[in-house]
């Protein structure tokens, strides 16, 4: 799979899922059916192992980076912080191709 991890600047999550459509040429329902967003609120699953093995499964993976910033003062927000960072280091260590989106700029 691609994986796309994106920080937050400027862009809405529908503008990100947008942003890489369009990119790609893809259809709504070409990309509905070949892509899955928002992975980072999938983070706390109990088998991450599992979880990644059933992403990766996908062709476009997209993760919103959400471990920037101040470091939250209450434990279970910085758990999931660190638990979704880590879901996308561990998909991006899977995939073929890791782009990220940073106020509309790939890098590769």
């Amino acid at each position: 799979p691609a994986v796309v991890s994106m920080a937050g600047c400027l862009m809405s999550r529908v503008r990100k899922k947008e942003y890489i459509r369009n990119a790609l040429g893809l259809s709504e329902e070409a990309f509905s059916d070949r892509a899955v967003w928002d992975v980072q609120n999938l983070a706390g699953a109990a088998d991450v192992e599992a979880l990644v093995e059933t992403l990766a499964q996908k062709e476009i993976v997209i993760a919103t980076e959400i471990g920037g910033g101040v470091v939250p003062v209450d434990p279970m927000e910085r758990s999931h912080r660190e638990a979704a960072g880590r879901l996308a280091c561990m998909l991006a260590a899977r995939a073929d191709t890791v782009i990220r989106v940073c106020c509309g700029l790939p890098q590769l």
